[in-house]
């Protein structure tokens, strides 16, 4: 069973800075290992969808949200099979939950970032930005 659990959300000031993590575990029924998935972090806010603002694979590739390009960095310990997403800068509109999710769909189609391609969610986690 994958298990994917989200951590380090906040209340931060605005130009402030916020670290989350994301532990992913397991495999799946057909005995695939959470090590081979690729792995994203989403964000929602209360009446909308969510979006995704960036993903990494096994192999590096990577993406971003125009929005967060420039602001957040993600990056991938794949012997721990964690991932992290630093936050600088943040902006009032990041305030959302944020969600770390896994999919065994690679390259572009994970890059495109459609929550429907992502079968596993962690919790979420608060972010807040506001003075």
């Amino acid at each position: 069973q994958i298990q994917v659990m989200d951590s380090g959300g906040g209340s931060v000031q605005p130009g402030g800075s916020l670290r989350l993590s994301c532990a992913a575990s397991g495999y799946t029924v057909t005995g695939y290992p959470v090590s081979k998935a690729c792995l994203a972090w989403f964000r929602q806010t209360p009446g909308n969808e969510r979006e995704g603002i960036a993903a990494m694979d096994i192999d590096g590739m990577n993406t971003y949200a125009e929005d967060v390009k420039g602001r957040f960095t993600i990056s991938r310990d794949n012997a721990k099979n964690t991932l992290t997403l630093q936050m600088n800068n943040l902006k009032p509109e990041d305030t959302a939950m944020y969600f770390c999710a896994a999919t065994f769909y690679g390259g572009e189609q994970c890059m495109r970032l459609w929550q429907a391609d992502f079968g596993y969610w962690g919790q979420g986690t608060q972010v807040t930005v506001a003075s």
